[in-house]
Formats: structure tokens, sequence, C-alpha cells
């Protein structure tokens, strides 16, 4: 039975992927975006451009309705309620970024926190009453694996206190886990919190390490290469991502923290000589201490998600880096020439 699903970021690299899949099986997505400049606005609309013109191509595909438009602004929140009933949220509009957030802790806080907590009272809010028949939506949100902070539980593991963090993001994302909570508690709204685990792939954002090596092997732009490459990262296709989003917008669970990663960490130095063996080419990399705000290590302990989504991850890192080499070969460098 399709779904009427609310799907906040809807024009970013994850949100866009997100969006496709829901209609392709038959969902109505509303999807919400303000298309910010924290990159170039252009990408974010190529996006929403490729969503209508793949829906166009599936037979049994759901509809799409894009909105512009800001969740820290209340109105247009509660407007959208009014307006459908939901039957979920997947929550993955956010400033995203652990390096960025120390400059701008406040607008963090805004969208991250404030943002989350229109959309939780939103949906609390048009339920209420003896009037109302509608069912409390289920809400999927995006979180982080960067909440683990530095802990020494190795791989990370969803019942870490994570009560540490090290940049304004990382604890506005654990904040708006706790705020869902709450919300859970209260009212028993199902909150699902996914700490993804360093994504990678097509449509990916230009300031994420994969995409930023690319894109120096070919404007020649230099690359900070943390820790001299000497950090673990595990890096999670996005097809793995949008698998284990969708396994929870199908299973509302009361209130559930779930990690979604490949499970087995790469060597950051690894993962750039493997796009640089791909390519043919070398990269401009510049040796940079690790910040402050940044850990080692991160490895996600994802027998939880195998349980209760069915999550299984099965793009490898070499196939990963493949395909997001051959999107961005027919799409970046293509536009670029054109």
């Amino acid at each position: 039975m399709s779904k009427t699903i609310l799907l906040t970021g809807v024009a970013g690299f994850v949100g866009s992927h997100a969006a496709e899949t829901l209609i392709q099986r038959g969902d109505h997505v509303i999807g919400v975006d303000n298309l910010n400049d924290y990159y170039d606005p252009a990408q974010k609309k190529a996006n929403l451009v490729e969503i209508q013109e793949k829906k166009a191509q599936w037979p049994q595909a759901g509809s799409f309705t894009f909105v512009k438009g800001d969740i820290r602004d209340q109105t247009l929140v509660n407007d959208l309620f009014h307006t459908h009933p939901f039957d979920a949220i997947v929550h993955l509009a956010a400033m995203a970024g652990v390096r960025a957030s120390i400059h701008k802790p406040q607008l963090y806080y805004d969208v991250n926190v404030t943002g989350t907590l229109h959309l939780l009272d939103a949906a609390v809010r048009h339920c209420e009453g003896a009037s109302s028949k509608r069912v409390l939506p289920h809400v999927v949100f995006a979180s982080t694996s960067s909440v683990y902070g530095q802990t020494q539980r190795i791989p990370f593991v969803e019942d870490d206190a994570c009560d540490r963090p090290l940049a304004p993001y990382s604890a506005s994302k654990r904040g708006a886990e706790l705020l869902g909570h709450s919300y859970h508690h209260l009212y028993k709204l199902s909150f699902t919190a996914l700490r993804f685990f360093t994504v990678y792939g097509p449509r990916g954002r230009p300031d994420m390490m994969a995409y930023k090596v690319l894109d120096n092997l070919f404007r020649g732009r230099e690359v900070p290469l943390y820790n001299e490459g000497r950090m673990h990262r595990d890096w999670t296709y996005i097809g793995d991502i949008i698998q284990g989003i969708l396994g929870a917008v199908d299973r509302p669970m009361g209130y559930e923290v779930i990690n979604l990663g490949r499970g087995e960490p790469v060597l950051l130095a690894d993962f750039v000589t493997l796009i640089e063996n791909l390519t043919g080419r070398k990269a401009s990399l510049v040796s940079t201490p690790m910040l402050d705000a940044d850990v080692p290590y991160t490895y996600a302990d994802v027998s939880k998600a195998k349980k209760l989504l069915g999550y299984n991850p099965q793009t490898s890192i070499k196939e990963g880096v493949e395909r997001f080499w051959e999107w961005y070969q027919t799409t970046i460098l293509k536009n670029c020439s054109a």
C-alpha cells in the first residue's frame, strides 16, 4: 500500500536518492527544500529535474510535489501538515558538516534542532483532538556517526552514551535524537534515528572528501589530506543507505537509534589511492593536521540494523567508487566541457 511521505532536504544528496526510490515504488512524496547556498543551488535544482525525469519513466510511479521552503518556517510546516495526512516523515534537511559548524554554531542549532522541533510538534498537533482521525506519522531522522565523538568502543554501538560531542554539528544531531525521544515518550510518536557513516556516491556533496578528490584531479584544486590520510572511515555507498532508510520507513518501532554503515573501515589514504588508480591521475594533496573536531576512526556495528531493518549493505568500496566515478564523468565533466 502506498504511503504519503514528507521528505525534507529532498534536493540534496541523500534526499534526492530517497525521493526517487520512494516514488518508484508508488509512494506519494511531498519534498521540501530551501535550496540554500551551502553548496551550489544549481546542483540541487539539477537533482530535482532528474527526479522528475526518472519519475516519467516509471509506469507505477507515485506522485511528487516539490515545496520550496525552510523547516524553520513554522507557518509553512504547519500548513504542510494541515494539507497532507502524512504516513511518514523522512527528515533529511540539515546544515551538514562537522568543520563548517564550528564557524556557524547558531545556524546549525537553528536548523538542526529548532527545525526538527517544528516538524515533531506539527506532526503531533495535527493529530490531536477528538475530531481528528489522523494517525501519528512515523519519523525517520537522519543522524550521524559523529555523535559518537572520541568513543573508545570500537566498533561503534548504538547504546554508547554519546554525551561528549566534538562540534556543534554533532551536538545538534544528538539534540535532535533526544527531542525525538521526548516526543515518543509524551505522545507515542514513532521515531527512528539513523546514524549515517561517511556516505558517498552519485550526487555527492562537493564538500565531501570523495567528491573533493575527484574534483581536484580535473580542476587542479588542492585537497587537504588530514593526518596524512591515517584516518579510517566506514565509507558507505548511497544505495545501501537508501535501503536502510526504506527499511526504517516501513517499520515503525517506537523509539530506536540505528547505525547505517558498511561495517568495514577503510584508510583514507587507501580510499584516495583507489580513486587515483581508477582515474589514472594523481591528486594534489596537502598534508594537514587532524582538526580537534575530527576523529581518527569510524566503524559501524550494523548488527542492529540487520536485525530490525533487514539491512544488508551490498556495495563494496571498489564497486561504489567505480559508480561514483562513472557518475562524475557523465554528469560533472560532461557539463564542464559542454
